[in-house]
């Protein structure tokens, strides 16, 4: 009896995906007539020969080959590659003065416009399209960037390339390729895992802390996905449901707290937003996120209508320091009575904690308020987060967080930031056409024992 012998079909995609690269790494000749593997060539040259191939199959391997090489290579070896993608991957200086001659030709064409807008398109931008197609090349060009990134202070060569990656980012990754989850003690431990290692505001002690921060009944977490990186949450907001807008971190973050049931919260508190990809540095994830999570909870559980931060204020003690010594934004008085920073142990000293409160909460509404960076925006890196978003600064909370990390940045101060769903739109143009600062009035009373009321410091 005679059988008949199919061929094996790939049952999973991933099987048919590697037949593929192993096709293409035989039509790139990697593999000697007696199956041997040869030596690659060298990274600029697999990006030379990745961008002149027409073949899917060869193209995918390659693009799995480079980046495999890229990351596998010594940390010269990547610098160099990353300043070759810089002066060798740009432009297609022939391709431009054709299409430049064209367009001098004939002016008003708008044919002539789009061919020199694709000429004068970088290669280096293809190149990372077609790394792309490899498996992982998603994540693999994030970590591309962040070695990039790394060395763009020393190498300002390098900003071209980086402002390839931030264009092609910025479309890759905007809000409609990602998926909100509702990340909770069930969520794989993978994720979980992650969400310790990246939090970066209040820090995740040990699992018994995560759990408190994820599992109780009045508290939720929430992050951004992408398709390519389905197990790496691009940025995620820790949420405590509470009856009231909270002034210190230390009672939300409380092991021993007793939880309420979620139904009896008035009010929504987001105590910690951390970015966790360096390599998407300047992509925007956070005002989609909290503005979904807002729509989330306002939907699951009508009752509660306040949403706030209890953000940290990460410049103020460095600013602080710069302007005891000089300028015109603090006045003699002013820093006379901020001396007490000074001693040691100050916070846990309620004499000098007292005294410091008004003074301190004084230079606070001129930090926010007042001062300006070279650009003139405002100084607190968080502040312009919040404020671009809509938030309005609701309030200053002397002692909100007396950890070692909140006395360093902040001398422990805390702020509160409102998410007023029927201001943030008129919030948001405000700042963004003026960097007109939505701010309370309990705020802008702590003006009120400045005496430079007209002054700005100076850049």
């Amino acid at each position: 009896m005679t059988r008949t012998v199919q061929t094996p079909r790939p049952s999973r995609f991933g099987d048919l995906f590697e037949m593929l690269t192993d096709r293409g790494r035989a039509l790139l000749r990697w593999r000697d007539p007696a199956g041997q593997v040869t030596a690659p060539p060298g990274l600029p040259e697999m990006g030379e020969l990745l961008l002149s191939r027409r073949g899917e199959a060869s193209g995918v391997a390659l693009a799995r080959a480079l980046v495999t090489a890229f990351e596998e290579a010594d940390e010269g070896k990547r610098l160099d590659f990353l300043a070759t993608l810089a002066d060798r991957f740009g432009p297609d200086g022939t391709a431009v003065e054709k299409a430049l001659a064209a367009l001098q030709r004939d002016p008003g064409s708008a044919e002539a416009i789009e061919a020199l807008h694709r000429a004068a398109e970088p290669r280096r931008q293809e190149l990372f399209r077609r790394l792309n197609l490899a498996p992982g090349g998603t994540a693999a060009l994030v970590r591309m960037r962040e070695e990039l990134l790394r060395h763009l202070g020393d190498n300002p060569v390098l900003r071209r390339v980086d402002g390839d990656f931030a264009h092609l980012f910025a479309s890759w990754f905007n809000r409609g390729f990602l998926v909100l989850r509702h990340i909770d003690w069930n969520t794989p431990a993978a994720i979980l895992e992650k969400i310790i290692r990246y939090e970066a505001v209040h820090a995740i002690q040990n699992w018994d802390d995560l759990r408190n921060r994820l599992q109780p009944t009045d508290r939720r977490c929430y992050g951004f996905f992408h398709p390519q990186l389905v197990d790496e949450p691009l940025i995620f907001v820790e949420v405590a449901l509470t009856r009231a807008i909270p002034e210190t971190v230390a009672p939300l973050l409380d092991l021993d707290r007793t939880p309420i049931d979620a139904d009896q919260a008035t009010t929504a508190v987001f105590y910690s937003i951390s970015n966790t990809q360096k390599g998407l540095a300047g992509v925007s994830f956070g005002n989609f996120l909290i503005k979904q999570v807002v729509e989330e909870l306002k939907a699951e559980l009508p009752n509660i209508q306040t949403f706030v931060t209890l953000s940290p204020v990460p410049g103020f003690a460095a600013w602080l320091a710069q302007a005891r010594k000089g300028g015109d934004m603090l006045d003699d008085g002013l820093r006379a009575a901020l001396k007490p920073l000074d001693q040691p142990g100050w916070h846990v000293d309620t004499q000098a904690a007292q005294a410091l409160r008004e003074p301190l909460l004084t230079a606070a509404a001129i930090y926010f308020l007042r001062a300006r960076d070279a650009k003139g925006r405002a100084v607190d890196p968080v502040a312009r987060f919040h404020l671009g978003n809509g938030a309005c600064l609701e309030r200053l909370n002397f002692g909100g967080d007396v950890s070692a990390n909140g006395l360093k940045q902040s001398h422990g101060l805390m702020v509160n930031y409102l998410y007023d769903p029927s201001r943030i739109e008129a919030n948001h143009e405000a700042f963004a056409e003026r960097t007109d600062i939505a701010a309370s009035d309990a705020v802008r009373r702590h003006l009120a024992d400045a005496q430079t009321t007209t002054k700005k410091e100076k850049p």
